[in-house]
């Protein structure tokens, strides 16, 4: 085990990433990296759980490479940090199975966030399928298998950590010492509100900007956004707490000065709602010109996404052999084996040859 503390996070290969992507993790991730040991992984397991079909498994194909251009583009730095595919670590199928022997149904389908997951992908509580109420057991078995010590996650997912927190405490508890205990680390700004309105960013709700969208398509989407319903006119004074576009701004522009005048108009019905935007939309597109123009130079270097993938996926395999394998020492499994494996090749030296 390395002297440095492991993180374990990462991302469903089901698109592009965006601003809240950003702010709930990808900020903190490039902070880590100079620290800490990390391991970003991309989950395509865990889209299966609402998206089995093999359309969508074909559309990961290119979810998978643009995703990793984002991860790249602000500043994940394979050469500090390990990306790999989930499903090509074997480990981690088996580990799933062992720890779904530790964890109760009812357990599992308290969590909230596994209903709202269903809503989202239009299943009913009747088609739920194993897999989704499984998903954090999944999970789980994602951050124990590189023995992660911090898991960086958004609000939203706190309480799948503190599933893999209980897995990991019962299996120390029945075989011995085996994992350390992961701890959540949550952004500043945890959830990131759509430009409708809505409480959460989302892509599936259309309602996100994306880090590899264009200016013109985010002075659009800035222009369309939520903002105080109650200002029907720019000298009607408006309300500057919870409205997303003051959200945006104390996240996004840096410019204190300018948001602080802008806040102090608005509550005085100073000024209008497309000063506001537009200013909005030049501090954003400030801020995601060098993303995009780092993002661009990644994507013409041909095989530089699938070598990086790759070549973080066998170094992974490595890792989750060595833990699969004390997990079996602590339990017994592997001692089974090896008494099965040696009576019989014993049995069979002294066998006479079968006619």
């Amino acid at each position: 085990m390395s002297e440095r503390k492991r993180v374990l996070t990462g991302d469903r290969p089901t698109g592009k990433l965006h601003l809240g992507h950003y702010v709930g993790s990808l900020h903190n991730r490039v902070q880590l990296q100079d620290e800490y040991e990390c391991y970003f992984l991309i989950a395509d397991l865990h889209t299966l759980t609402t998206r089995p079909t093999h359309d969508d498994i074909e559309d990961m194909r290119t979810n998978i490479r643009e995703m990793v251009l984002d991860y790249l583009a602000v500043g994940i730095d394979p050469q500090k940090s390990t990306i790999y595919l989930q499903s090509a670590v074997h480990a981690v199928y088996e580990m799933n199975l062992i720890f779904e022997m530790l964890v109760s149904l009812p357990r599992l389908t308290r969590l909230p966030t596994l209903k709202d997951m269903a809503r989202a992908a239009n299943i009913d509580d009747e088609s739920i399928p194993f897999g989704l109420i499984g998903y954090p057991v999944l999970q789980a078995a994602d951050i124990l298998m590189p023995r992660a010590h911090l898991v960086p996650v958004g609000k939203d997912n706190e309480a799948h950590v503190e599933i893999t927190r209980e897995i990991a405490r019962r299996f120390n508890h029945l075989y011995g010492e085996v994992f350390p205990i992961p701890e959540v680390m949550l952004s500043e700004v945890p959830t990131l509100v759509g430009t409708d309105g809505q409480a959460k960013m989302s892509k599936s709700l259309g309602n996100a900007i994306f880090l590899s969208d264009d200016p013109k398509t985010v002075e659009k989407k800035v222009r369309s956004m939520y903002t105080d319903p109650k200002r029907i006119r720019a000298d009607i004074p408006g309300t500057v707490e919870g409205n997303p576009v003051f959200i945006y701004h104390d996240i996004f522009n840096p410019n204190r000065e300018e948001v602080d005048d802008l806040k102090a108009r608005y509550r005085q019905g100073r000024v209008g709602d497309v000063e506001v935007k537009e200013k909005l939309a030049r501090a954003l597109n400030a801020f995601l010109d060098p993303i995009r123009e780092r993002r661009e130079q990644f994507a013409q270097e041909r095989g530089l996404v699938e070598e990086i993938i790759y070549t973080g996926t066998l170094k992974m395999r490595q890792i989750a052999d060595e833990t699969l394998e004390a997990m079996k020492q602590a339990m017994g499994l592997r001692g089974i084996w090896r008494n099965i494996e040696r009576k019989a090749r014993e049995r069979m030296k002294d066998a006479p040859p079968t006619p």
